[in-house]
């Protein structure tokens, strides 16, 4: 095994401790850690309901009872919260959430998200953005709210992603029933990488740009201020967004205990981070660094690295989004992974560990047999309507293990796509990363190093993103940014590029 470490100073307090949350789609991860030497001291977890879209209310719930399974944050000096990235939080003024939160792989919104494209074009929204909308977006989304609940889109007083909100309330904010510090929108705050991935924030200047917002909402945009900031000219019925703190920036400090459900507090002085979006947390977590480029293997599939220079496709396959250090995160993200693992083992009735034996008793390519693995349709390529089809049926290849290996190969090629179009960016691949659940079994393995035709490296399973949060929370208290080691497994390359070719060809 090889260690995977980031280059940074130790904070070098070998007692202070804090936390890091992971609020992702499926689940809440409350990880507690040393801050000098990401030791996990302790952790829980919660699970999240189903759905693509979902009452916020159910993840602060699920925060509440994983901090409690993870023995509370009494001892606790400083926290992050990462959350999946692109969720719609719309609150009234009075701090309320005004309908469930529409989540990243919700594709109602794609009709919005062409026509925003035909409006400006590709090359203007990369520009201004880095990256060229999709359904998954917060502008399409509010697109989306403006033309199908216009009585929903009047009432909105501010606009929020799931980690904004979800700190917000932690730092004593909400609803004046159900929060000490009440409804004030403009303690709002957020992260550059989360906010990268809203489509009305430009990475390169750090800036949010309101003719985007207002193209998406038909509302003119407000910046959540503080106590020092000076409000010039009538705000009218402008919507808040939340102020962008620095990487290493407090959002706040908790004067007061602050309840939790599930009959836990957050004690006075705990400290709140800025947190970050998902990949951005995962990849602080990681420890990557320019010429490192991770491929996650959760129910999505993500292909993402860090560089200092700037991410441009005008074909929007990789998304120029900002990292969670104040440099740039571009990605790719694909809507099937493990998932096709999940639905390719139902139907023949055995568990990832099965099929993964399955797949190794059929030889690579799977003598013809090519799943394009569309099951969900799919965000990259752009084909929010697309299904699964299954091509090189024949009577040698219509078995258990070819189909396995299929099943392996396709979800693999989707993102050696993937890891092609980040390529093609000019981001130099050094090290590939294979992280991720799926990233545990050995065909998995075993068919990523003939697919990506390079070495792969596997780091030991962790929570990355809750890990990422911890080590910025670290970051914030503390002044550096900790470097901890992670350990990896080396999988030597065994290139195998027809598998690749064939899979292109299928995809056509």
């Amino acid at each position: 095994m090889a260690d995977l470490a980031s280059s940074a100073t130790d904070p070098g307090d070998e007692d202070l401790l804090v936390a890091g949350v992971d609020s992702s789609t499926q689940s809440c991860k409350v990880v507690v850690r040393r801050a000098s030497t990401g030791q996990v001291v302790r952790s829980g977890r919660a699970t999240h309901p189903d759905g693509t879209e979902v009452d916020p209310a159910a993840w602060w719930d699920a925060l509440g009872t994983a901090v409690a399974d993870a023995g509370g944050l009494d001892d606790v000096a400083a926290i992050g919260i990462g959350g999946q990235q692109h969720g719609m939080v719309v609150l009234d003024a009075d701090g309320r959430v005004i309908r469930p939160a529409l989540l990243w792989n919700d594709v109602r919104s794609a009709a919005a998200a062409a026509d925003m494209v035909e409006e400006l074009g590709r090359e203007a929204w990369v520009a201004r953005t880095g990256l060229v909308p999709v359904a998954s977006f917060t502008a399409t989304k509010l697109r989306w709210l403006r033309d199908a609940e216009p009585e929903h889109a009047a009432r909105v007083a501010a606009v929020a992603l799931p980690h904004d909100w979800l700190s917000w309330r932690l730092r004593g904010y909400g609803p004046a029933d159900e929060s000490p510090l009440g409804p004030d929108l403009d303690a709002l705050a957020t992260d550059g990488s989360d906010a990268s991935g809203t489509a009305y924030w430009d990475p390169a200047r750090r800036e949010y740009d309101p003719e985007l917002f207002e193209l998406a909402l038909g509302r003119r945009l407000r910046l959540a201020q503080t106590a020092d900031d000076t409000q010039t000219g009538d705000d009218g019925d402008a919507v808040i967004v939340p102020r962008v703190v620095g990487p290493s920036e407090a959002m706040g400090t908790l004067d007061q205990a602050v309840g939790l459900p599930g009959g836990v507090t957050a004690p006075a002085g705990l400290v709140v981070a800025p947190g970050a979006g998902d990949n951005a947390g995962a990849a602080l977590g990681l420890g990557l660094a320019a010429g490192d480029v991770a491929v996650s293997l959760g129910t999505s599939g993500t292909v993402f690295g860090v560089t200092d220079t700037a991410v441009e496709d005008p074909s929007g396959t990789v998304a120029g989004f900002a990292d969670a250090t104040g440099a740039r995160l571009p990605i790719v993200t694909t809507l099937n992974a493990a998932r096709v693992l999940e639905v390719i083992g139902g139907l023949l009735g055995v568990d990832h560990a099965e099929l993964g034996r399955l797949a190794l008793q059929a030889p690579a390519g799977a003598d013809g047999l090519v799943l394009v693995p569309y099951f969900v349709g799919e965000r990259t390529p752009n084909r929010p309507d697309a299904t699964a089809s299954l091509l090189g049926m024949t009577p040698g290849t219509t078995d258990r293990a070819h189909l396995a290996r299929a099943a392996v190969e396709g979800m693999l090629c989707a993102l050696a796509d993937g890891l092609a179009a980040v390529e093609r960016t000019g981001v130099t691949v050094e090290r590939l990363l294979l992280i991720g659940g799926a990233a545990q079994n050995e065909a998995v393995r075993v068919v990523a190093a003939q697919v990506f035709g390079r070495e792969v490296l596997v780091p030991e399973p962790g929570e990355y993103v809750a890990a990422g949060a911890a080590r910025q929370a670290a970051w914030v208290v503390t002044g550096d940014l900790p470097g901890w080691s992670i350990p990896t497994t080396s999988i030597p390359a065994d290139p195998h590029p027809e598998v690749l070719e064939r899979y292109r060809a299928a995809v056509g």
